[in-house]
This record gives structure tokens, C-alpha cells and sequence, in this order.
């Protein structure tokens, strides 16, 4: 029972910028989650954290230790990255536009509203409130939407919605009055603000801004300006900038004392720091994109190599040389607005990202060649399905779109895109190379995992729409249920033909599933019926479960003496589909009861409707059941004691509906809750959530529109066939979560001898046997594999036959994990094979329970397998060309 969230598939990228650490780090957030891709091992993985919402802007220390992400409630994580940790948390009273990390790492720069602020940096400091505000800057007169710190960190510049950019000096000045150096004659808002420098000084000596409708200004210094400056004792404060009254002068006014120029700098005009305050800007050259009528969405800019990418609205990116402004490239990577492109590091390569599509995009421009090339479900995931060997899963989506993905690495590798509507179920077959899916459309295809096409369909006399699908052991027969004629159509998997159609039931056919031991067809309706079928023998139904509400769906136990199916009114019932009785109920309404929706009248406690399962799924032994549906969590049932054994709430993200138990009545108007008035303007930002709004909108009373909030559920659960993991499609992508491989505690089995010191006395005493089994008590990983390491070859099967059986499951466990780290492959090999001939017998005769580790052990094996003969094959054709270059040479 120990599952623990591991990774989010289905949604690379929802919108917000993206950031690259380290040169080979894609960092991205995805809803109220950040996602981390390694570049250079092809590898994703989701941090364990989760904002209050979803995340729209993130920010990286330039060490890449800390990560600061602000959320569509303004409230901000500080995380350290590398432990996976919140260390601090902060809340910002206006919308956060824009966060970027000083050079040192020291402050913080954060647009906020029309306010630009400087906060301290936290760091690892322990305490109470560790965010400091150091500067506040009111000279915006809209939205800053642009900020850039110059090289030293002395210096900002803030681009506005006010079609200005500005240029700010971070520390306080002594005795001046100073007004921020102005860039005007822009006619649209600032999309990017940047510094350019001198390579050789490295000090700041021109500007660009870039402008929403497709220009970009190059300012350079012509002259001093220092004598226009006039000097003010009286100086205001800046509104927001906190006052420190134990210190010698209040900073509302008058000369800052020495122990405040400590930490604000000397901020002296004539010093090194204010060299640009003396200078004179001017406009030096304006170019255009021509890109018309596209607007910019998003631009980055390389400091080094003096290069701009641009990102435009209607899915083109440019890459230009300044100040020259040369084009390098132009390409168009997306149909939609690409909504982030930012470099790394080295400049080498390029990051883009599309929200609406739910792409994004690793681009090398030197090469023009793609390092990562990944792209979501931008709708809801309807199916999920594990290959036989755990390593793959496939999802179904609403957007026509089947994906199989890489359950390690959590890349998808392959999209399907040939249906023409809703995918609504998926089926891997035996041999692992097959896959099968249903679509509203009216189809069932087969892809081949080998050459990535749809080799084989499937269709009805007439057009039906298909929302269910099962495949026999054998692989042989392929049957589908419908939505609208309420039939299940039975096919030959190797000729394609028609071969009966199943009739009988009065509602759509929501769940098919084959028993795992014979040919026994299970089929589940609306018409409250759960029947089994002799699919071979063609007798039609040969038994029929009735129940009292709809059927939803049913699922076969492993070992396929036990049926479940659960109803409408939130019960799940267990039956024998031998005997044909009803074995258990478990009344699961109360257990899957949470959350209030925004449209809701009652309260989360006292609201009945919908509280139902919708998905089932055993576990790989059987012996208990995970159960999700309309709500927030994911149920996990202990069968033989019919009792819930743990919740797993799918997320805290309050972006979504039905998250919270109590709403708060401030948020209700007489239109309806505030959080569904649409009343602004402004431009948003489009992306999966967007277009789920637009999905689900309905019209208010009145002008004002129901934007809708999508709602969370669980659609679809599967369990991997291993059972150390189980994935749940869910509102927010796709779950996976793990078994924990941390060292567990247990102490059923100990006493006072059994200790890690008694073990490696056992080992210096040459009793391999005595230290093996004191470790598998222990149920330490380390102590474990050593004792195994310690035994000699010869002694293996001796040392087998002195193990007691309910050992045998973590020996199989800690084999299958040798199998893939260590290098001593023969020595493991023996080891199990020399497991198999001794406890053979009861192996088989216990296999249910040891299911889970003997189908890792085998995914194990056979991924070795594969490498060793794509070794050999490889040495093979060199040998073959060594041997035919030697005989070359001896007869010349």
C-alpha cells in the first residue's frame, strides 16, 4: 500500500515560461506542478510539490539551486531544487507578471501589478519571515510585463504595458533626486526588455526592446547626462518600501546612514556602480519582424552572443543576429501562439512552448536539428492500458490521439493520430508488439509497436460509436461495445471479419473485459445488468447479474474467480462468476464523497449526487481493489475485509472544480460565484485550461459569461501488471504512482538478535545461509544483496533449499533489482534459476501471491536478454569484418 506520487504524464507543458538549468535541464510547469526533463538522458520526472494553483511563472537562481514559481493566486513557492523541498512560502497582494533572480542570486526582481519590486533572496536561512523587501519602484503606470538585470545587479529594466520601458537604479542614491531613465515611442506593449553589453568591459552600452506588434528598438548612449540630475535631500520614500525606525534616519527622507548603505550599497552618483545614470539615451535603429498581422508572444535574448529569438501568434519563431539585425532562421514550429522560447546557457539551444497544444520544443539552431520534441493530450485522458511488461503505457484522449509513452522515462514515443473522434479504450495484447483502440468514430484499429502504423481495422455495418473493448488471452478475438445500439460486435483479430454481433442489452455498454483463465466475455450496462457471454460457443448470454442501479463498469480479479462491478449509487459489488452469487458490497459513497463544486447548492457533506465509481482496477495479487471516479480522490478497498484501507487525494490544485470542501460566501454574487464572472479584458493567456472553459462555458444572466472551471475526476485506473506502480488519468494528466523503494521497517518477524552487526558476524563466520535469512527478517536492501554477493557459486542451490517460503517474494524482489544495476549477470541468472527447480512447485501453487515480483523479475530478464543480444549481434558483424580484413591482408 505504499504508493507514492511519481510522475505526471500526459502534459509536458500547460503554459507559463519554462527555464533550462544547467545547460541540459528543461524546467516546465504543468498545472499546479513542475516538471524537470533531462535533456542528455531523456528522462522526465515531476517534483513531489504542489502549488495552491496552477503555476504561471517560475524563476532559477543563477546556480540552479533555488526555483521561485508564483501561481494564478499570487501566492509563491521558494524551493530547493535539488532536495525537492518548499523552504519558504510568500503571497503577493497583485498579479505577478514577471520574476527574475539577480546575477549574484542575492534579490529577487518581481513585477507585480504596476509595482516593480526587490526582495531579498532567503537562501537557506532559517526564519520567521525570510523575504525582505528592499525596493519598491511605483513608476509604472500599467502592467510591468517585461525586467532585466543588468550584469552587476545594479541595474533593472522594466518594460510596461504603458508602451514604456524604463531603466532603474536598484540602490538608494545619496542626496540626489533621480528620475528613471525613459524609453518612449513604442505604440504597443512591451513584450521584452534587455540589456546588450560590451564583451571585452562587460558593462552595459545599448538596449532592446521588443514591442507586441512586431518591432524591435535599439538604443544606444550618446552623451553624459550627469549635470541634468538635480540634487533633493527630500526624496519620498517609494510607496511599499518597509521603514526602519531603529535605525539612525527613517527612510521616508534625509541622507541614508552608514549602517543602511551596508545593505542597500553606497549608491553614490559618482561611483563605478551609477556609471549609466550619467549617460544619454538614444533611439538608434527600429526594424520589424514582418510578421503582420501576428503579434509577438514571446522573445528571449542572448547577452554573449547578442542573439534575439522571437516567438510570434501564429506559431513562427525567428532567431536574428543584433545589432545588425540579421536573420538566422525562421521557421513555423506550431499552429497555435507560441506562448515561451527562451535560451540556454551557452546559446546553443533554443526552448519553445505551446499552451493550447500542450507542446514543447528543445531546438538546436546550428544543427537545426530537434533534441526534445514532446507534445501533450490538450484534452481529457479517457484510457490508459500497461503492456504486459510494465514498460509501456498507452493513453486515449479526446483529442483523437492515442500516445504510448515510456513508463521510466516518461517520454511518449509514438502518437497515433488516424481516429477521427474521442478514443475511448485501449487493450495491449500478449505479445506485448500489439495495440488496440475504440473511438467514438466508430472504429477499432490495431497499431504495430514495431513499424508505428495501423495495420488492421476494424468496423460495424453501420456507423456505431464504440466506448468499450476486451481481447482473449489468445489474442484471437476482438469485441467492442457501443453507446447507441447497445450491442457488443465480436471480430476475427487475424482476418478482420465480423464474426457475430451480441445482443441483449437495453443501455450503452460501458465495460468489456475477458476472464484471464477462459473465454468467458464479461459485459456491463446502463440497463443495470452485468452479463457473461460464451464468445466461442456463441450460446449468447449464459448469466446474468442483476443490480439496482446502472453498471458503470466491471473488472475481472486476476485469477478470474471474482467479478466487480460498481453502480450509480456508489456500491461496489463482488461476485462469483462461477456460482453465479453475490460474495461482498461495499458501500463506497461516503469514501469517495469530497469536494464541493462551485455550482453546488449543498454542502461537500451533504451533497449526494454524483458520488459514484466510474473505474475499477485489482490489484496484481487480487487482494485489494483501487476505485475512482467524480471526485477528488482515488479509493483503495482491502476485498476479503471490505474496508478502506487508504485515500489518494489526485491533487490541491484550487484552479480546478470541486477541490475545496467549503466555499467561502464571500465569493457569491447574484450572478452566480465570482470565480465563474468573466470580467476582464485583458488578454489571457491560452492553454488547456483555457480551452476547457471554453468547453464547458454556458451563458449567465445577463452580459457576463461562465467561464467554467474544469472539474477534477478519475476516468480511467490501471494497475501495472508488476503492481509496483498504478497510473489514473485524472483532470490533471496522468498519475503514476509508485511503490516506495526506501528501506521499510518491519517489525513482524524480529526480535533482539536479528541486527545488522549479528548479520556481518554471520558473514565473517562463513554462514551465508544464517546471514541471508537474518537479512530478509531485517528487510534491509543493502544487507540483502551483500549476503547474496557473499555466496559461493557452488553453494547457491544448497543455500536455496534452507530458505523458508515467505521469504521467497523479497529473494525475488532483490534478484530482479540486481538484474538491473549489477554487472554479474550469470552469477544472478543461477540464482534464479536455481530459485525455480527448488520452490518451483510452490511457486505455481502460489503464484497469485507472488505475481507482482515474478512479473518483475521477468521484465527484468527480458530487458537483460535484449541488451545481451544487441551486443552480440553488434560483435557478431564486427568479428565477421576483423576476420574478412585479416584474410585481406594474408593473401596480399
Amino acid at each position: 500500500m505504499n504508493y507514492r506520487f511519481q510522475n505526471l504524464l500526459g502534459a509536458p507543458y500547460r503554459g507559463g515560461n519554462v527555464l533550462i538549468s544547467e545547460d541540459t535541464l528543461l524546467i516546465s510547469p504543468v498545472g499546479n506542478r513542475i516538471s524537470v526533463t533531462d535533456l542528455v538522458k531523456s528522462q522526465t520526472t515531476t517534483l513531489p510539490l504542489q502549488s495552491s494553483s496552477n503555476i504561471c511563472r517560475i524563476a532559477l537562481s543563477p546556480d540552479g539551486v533555488f526555483l521561485f514559481t508564483v501561481d494564478e493566486k499570487n501566492r509563491c513557492l521558494f524551493i530547493n531544487l535539488r532536495r525537492r523541498v518548499v523552504l519558504h512560502r510568500i503571497s503577493f497582494k497583485k498579479p505577478v507578471s514577471v520574476v527574475k533572480f539577480s546575477p549574484d542570486g542575492a534579490n529577487i526582481a518581481v513585477g507585480t501589478g504596476k509595482l516593480v519590486q526587490i526582495w531579498r533572496a532567503p537562501g537557506f536561512r532559517k526564519e520567521f519571515f525570510p523575504f525582505e523587501l528592499v525596493r519598491t519602484f511605483a513608476d509604472c503606470h500599467d502592467k510591468v510585463t517585461a525586467l532585466d538585470w543588468s550584469p552587476d545587479g545594479n541595474y533593472l529594466l522594466a518594460g510596461s504595458k504603458d508602451l514604456t520601458a524604463r531603466l532603474l537604479f536598484v540602490k538608494k542614491l545619496s542626496g540626489v533626486k533621480y528620475k528613471p531613465q525613459l524609453f518612449l515611442g513604442h505604440r504597443d506593449s512591451i513584450v521584452g526588455s534587455y540589456f546588450g553589453t560590451n564583451k571585452k568591459t562587460n558593462k552595459v552600452e545599448k538596449v532592446y526592446t521588443i514591442t507586441r506588434d512586431c518591432y524591435i528598438f535599439s538604443w544606444g548612449i550618446i552623451q553624459n547626462n550627469f549635470d541634468e540630475m538635480e540634487v533633493d535631500n527630500s526624496e519620498p520614500a517609494s510607496p511599499g518600501t518597509p521603514r526602519r525606525d531603529s535605525e539612525e534616519n527613517v527612510e521616508s527622507g534625509g541622507v541614508v546612514s552608514v549602517k543602511k548603505r551596508k545593505n542597500i550599497g553606497d549608491g553614490n552618483v559618482d561611483s563605478e556602480d551609477g556609471y549609466l545614470l550619467r549617460e544619454k539615451w538614444q533611439l538608434v535603429r527600429k526594424d520589424n519582424f514582418s510578421q503582420a498581422p501576428a503579434k509577438v508572444t514571446a522573445c528571449d535574448y542572448h547577452r554573449y552572443l547578442d542573439m534575439v529569438v522571437v516567438g510570434f501568434s501564429n506559431g513562427v519563431f525567428g532567431l536574428y543576429q543584433m545589432p545588425d539585425f540579421v536573420c538566422l532562421h525562421m521557421l513555423s514550429i506550431s499552429r497555435e501562439k507560441i506562448t515561451t522560447a527562451i535560451f540556454n546557457q551557452h546559446g546553443n539551444w533554443l526552448s519553445f512552448g505551446c499552451a493550447k497544444l500542450g507542446q514543447l520544443l528543445v531546438w538546436e539552431w546550428r544543427s537545426e536539428s530537434y533534441i526534445l520534441k514532446q507534445q501533450g493530450h490538450y484534452f481529457d485522458v479517457n484510457c490508459l492500458a500497461y503492456s504486459p511488461d510494465s514498460q509501456l503505457l498507452a493513453t486515449g484522449a479526446d483529442d483523437n490521439k492515442v500516445k504510448v509513452w515510456t513508463v521510466q522515462s516518461g517520454f511518449c514515443f509514438v502518437t497515433f493520430s488516424e481516429h477521427a473522434n474521442a478514443v475511448t479504450a485501449l487493450q495491449f495484447l500478449a505479445n506485448n508488439h500489439c495495440l488496440l483502440s475504440a473511438s467514438l468514430d466508430g472504429t477499432v484499429r490495431a497499431w504495430d509497436l514495431f513499424r508505428y502504423r495501423n495495420f488492421r481495422t476494424f468496423t460495424s455495418p453501420t456507423s456505431r460509436q464504440f466506448v468499450s473493448l476486451a481481447v482473449d488471452q489468445s489474442g484471437e478475438v476482438v469485441c467492442a461495445g457501443t453507446l447507441d445500439s447497445f450491442e457488443i460486435f465480436v471480430w476475427s483479430m487475424k482476418t478482420g471479419r465480423l464474426l457475430d454481433i451480441l445482443s441483449g442489452h437495453e443501455g450503452p455498454v460501458h465495460g468489456l473485459m475477458f476472464s484471464p483463465t477462459n473465454a468467458v466475455l464479461a459485459s456491463s450496462s446502463w440497463d443495470k445488468t452485468v452479463r457473461l457471454w460464451d464468445v466461442f460457443e456463441g450460446k449468447g448470454a449464459v448469466e446474468t447479474f442483476n443490480h439496482m442501479h446502472d453498471v458503470l463498469t466491471v473488472v475481472y480479479r486476476p485469477d478470474g474467480r471474482q467479478l466487480a462491478s460498481c453502480t450509480l449509487d456508489g456500491q461496489i459489488h463482488f461476485w462469483d462468476p462461477i456460482d453465479g452469487i453475490l460474495m461482498y458490497t461495499i458501500e463506497g459513497r461516503r469514501d469517495i464523497a469530497g469536494g464541493r463544486l462551485m455550482t453546488d447548492r449543498r454542502s461537500a457533506a451533504t451533497s449526494s449526487s454524483g458520488k459514484c465509481f466510474t473505474t475499477l482496477c485489482y490489484s496484481a495479487d487480487g487482494s485489494y481493489i483501487l476505485a475512482g471516479g467524480s471526485s477528488k480522490y482515488i479509493c483503495m478497498y482491502d476485498i476479503a475485509d471490505q474496508v478502506l484501507l487508504r485515500r489518494f487525494q489526485i491533487t490541491n490544485n484550487l484552479s480546478l472544480d470541486g477541490v475545496l470542501d467549503v466555499l467561502n460566501s464571500k465569493n457569491m454574487t447574484d450572478a452566480g460565484p465570482l470565480d465563474l464572472i468573466d470580467d476582464d479584458d485583458s488578454d489571457i493567456e491560452e492553454g488547456v485550461d483555457q480551452q476547457t472553459r471554453e468547453k464547458l462555458g454556458h451563458d449567465l444572466p445577463g452580459s457576463l459569461l461562465n467561464r467554467g472551471r474544469p472539474v477534477v475526476r478519475t476516468k480511467c485506473l490501471r494497475i501495472a501488471p508488476t503492481g509496483r506502480n498504478f497510473a489514473a488519468s485524472t483532470t490533471e494528466g496522468v498519475l503514476i504512482y509508485s511503490i516506495d523503494e526506501s528501506f521499510i521497517f518491519d517489525p513482524t518477524d524480529l526480535d533482539i538478535d536479528v541486527t545488522p552487526e549479528a548479520i556481518n558476524a554471520a558473514l565473517d563466520e562463513d554462514q551465508s545461509s544464517r546471514a541471508l535469512i537474518l537479512s530478509l527478517r531485517l528487510n534491509e536492501d543493502a544487507l540483502i544483496k551483500k549476503c547474496i554477493f557473499s555466496v559461493n557459486p557452488v553453494d547457491i542451490a544448497k543455500l536455496i533449499q534452507s530458505i523458508p517460503h515467505r521469504y521467497l517474494q523479497r529473494l525475488v524482489e532483490a534478484l530482479a533489482e540486481l538484474l538491473e544495476s549489477c554487472p554479474h549477470l550469470e552469477f544472478v541468472l543461477r540464482w534464479c534459476q536455481e530459485l525455480c527447480k527448488v520452490h518451483g512447485t510452490y511457486i505455481q501453487q502460489n503464484s497469485r501471491n507472488l505475481l507482482p515480483a515474478l512479473k518483475s523479475l521477468q521484465m527484468a530478464i527480458t530487458r537483460t536478454h535484449q541488451d545481451v543480444a544487441d551486443m552480440c549481434s553488434s560483435n557478431e558483424y564486427l568479428l565477421r569484418y576483423l576476420c574478412s580484413t585479416s584474410a585481406k591482408k594474408e593473401t596480399s
